[in-house]
Formats: structure tokens, C-alpha cells, sequence
């Protein structure tokens, strides 16, 4: 059970190595600036492969219930989709498991790869979980650490996790059919929170370290996006470096040939890549081939 890009190698690997009776999905949705109906990855993928596709509209529909029951699934995989009824995930003859993207407890929510960025996380990982009424505390069959790479996005954590999100799926199918595992309970006490980012979080304040700036823009790049306000319009800013060098008045820019750098309440910003309103994403110095506005200014 999936619907992002993410789950789709999970999705193949399982195909390949177990073979995959059905895939439960979104209803296909009005997606980008023409809002055409369009299907999820996922329900690409399976359509590829031949998979049985479920999409209901509710998950405690009893037609899609009892339909998942004539599967009669041994194991049930879930990454990156809704939240589950139990009237759904007890359907399994042996387990409903998923996959977490962080090292639970921490990083309960939506968003575990911005959150762990966007704090300054040198290490993540993957969580395999029972799955359970609330959210995200069933107790944990596999765990494995990733290490962030410095300067890293969250896109480019999401791809670089991708393949062992699969690897792990896989893992943790045949410890279940072995039947050979012990349960790790959560520790409640040393969870955290990663909730669902929204737009109207995403607006840079300069007026902090630039590392931790750096870390924000990055933590929500490429999506939703960090933004600040340059000619009463919102810049989105997707790729930065920072320097420790550097006092003046945060949010105060300057422009040269090459760089647009930003002075924070401790050292200074470089903006590497950028998007303009209703523009493709770009890197900074090609935006700044053709640009012939002021050479400094302030970002509100």
C-alpha cells in the first residue's frame, strides 16, 4: 500500500523477489498547474506489472474491505500512504508492517526526512514497524542507519533512501515468514514529532546562524520550498552554502557575476539554486546571465 514516487522500488523489489497479489492506492487526482486527472506512481508501476489495483475513496468502505479479504494476503507492506483502520490492517494472516522513514521513535509524522534535516540531523534511517492503532508506535522489526551527507536536501535524502527503503521491505518479509524475530517496543519517552510542512511555514528567516538557515531551505527542498519576499514576489530558494564569515544586517543581500550571497544573524548564504514565480527551478549563476536588476537589496 503506497502512492508517492518513494514507494515505487519497494514496490518492484517486492514484485520480484515474493511476487505481489494487489496494490492499494489513491483515487487518481487533479495534479499540477492544469489539474488533469492523473494516476500516483505507484499505480503506474502496478499497471506495468500486471498488479491487481485497488483505489478506494474511504478505507473503511465495506465493498474495498471485503474485496482485500479475497486476497487472503500473508503479509501487508505499507509506505508512505494514509493511515489504516484496523479493520484493514488486521486483514493480514501474519503481519501489516511498515516503513518509516527515520529511526523511530524519532520522527513520528508525515514529514520525517525534511524534519531530520531541517534540525541538523547527521544521521537518519529506516524503521520497520507492526502497525498499530496510533500512529507510527508499533513495535519495530528492523532498523537501519543512514547517514546524511553533508549539504544534502531533502530530495536528495528521499532518493538516496529509496532503494533501501526496498531492501529493507524485502528484509523484513522474509523475517516474518521465518517466523524467527523478536518485537522492540518504542520508548515513548524519546520520541519527537515531524509534522506535515505547509507553505505558509516554509518563509526564511534571516535573522539566525546561516547553518541553521541552510538547514531550513534545504530541509523543504525541493517541496514544498523555502521562499522569501524580493520584488513583492515569492522566491523560492532550493540550494544554498554557508559561511560562518561575515556580520551585517540579516537578509541584506549582494549580487556579483556569479553569486547572490545573504548576510544572516551569523555568517552568510549562498544561494546556488533558485525559482522564480511560475519559472523553472535554476541555478543561481544562470539566472544571473540575463539579470540586469540592483546589485544589493534586502529579502523580507
Amino acid at each position: 500500500m503506497g502512492t508517492p514516487e518513494f514507494a515505487v522500488p519497494t514496490l518492484t523489489t517486492l514484485y520480484e523477489t515474493f511476487g505481489v497479489k494487489a496494490v492499494v492506492t489513491v483515487p487518481d487526482k487533479p495534479q499540477g498547474r492544469g489539474k488533469k486527472v492523473l494516476p500516483c506512481d505507484v499505480k503506474i508501476k502496478a499497471q506495468e506489472l500486471g498488479i491487481s489495483l485497488l483505489q478506494p475513496e474511504k478505507l473503511k468502505d465495506e465493498k474495498f474491505i471485503n474485496e482485500l479479504k479475497t486476497y487472503e494476503p500473508d503479509i501487508m507492506v505499507v509506505l508512505a500512504f494514509r493511515i489504516l483502520p484496523e479493520e484493514v490492517f488486521s486483514i493480514s494472516k501474519i503481519a501489516t508492517f511498515n516503513i518509516h522513514a527515520s529511526l523511530l521513535p524519532k520522527y513520528r509524522g508525515a514529514a520525517p526526512i525534511n524534519w531530520a534535516i531541517i534540525n541538523g540531523e547527521k544521521t537518519t534511517g529506516l524503521t520497520s514497524f507492526i502497525l498499530e492503532k496510533k500512529v507510527d508506535t508499533g513495535n519495530i522489526l528492523l532498523q537501519k542507519s543512514i547517514d546524511i551527507p553533508e549539504g544534502a536536501t531533502a530530495g536528495d535524502l528521499h532518493d538516496l533512501m529509496m532503494p533501501e527503503a526496498a531492501q529493507m521491505a524485502v528484509d523484513t518479509c522474509n523475517l516474518l515468514l521465518s517466523g524467527n524475530y523478536k518485537l522492540m517496543k518504542q520508548d515513548d519517552s524519546l520520541a519527537s514529532p515531524a509534522p506535515k510542512i505547509f507553505p505558509e511555514f516554509c518563509k526564511i528567516s534571516w535573522n539566525q546562524h546561516a547553518e541553521k538557515v541552510r538547514n531550513f531551505i534545504h530541509g523543504i527542498s525541493p517541496f514544498p520550498g523555502a521562499w522569501t519576499i524580493w520584488n513583492f514576489e515569492r522566491l523560492k530558494i532550493l540550494r544554498v552554502e554557508y559561511s560562518c564569515c561575515g556580520k551585517g544586517e540579516s537578509g541584506f543581500f549582494s549580487i556579483n557575476d556569479k553569486e547572490i550571497n545573504v548576510q544572516c544573524e551569523k555568517g552568510i548564504v549562498t544561494l546556488r539554486e533558485i525559482q522564480l514565480p511560475g519559472k523553472r527551478p535554476m541555478k543561481t549563476e544562470e539566472f544571473l546571465r540575463g539579470y540586469r536588476g540592483t546589485k544589493s537589496g534586502k529579502f523580507n
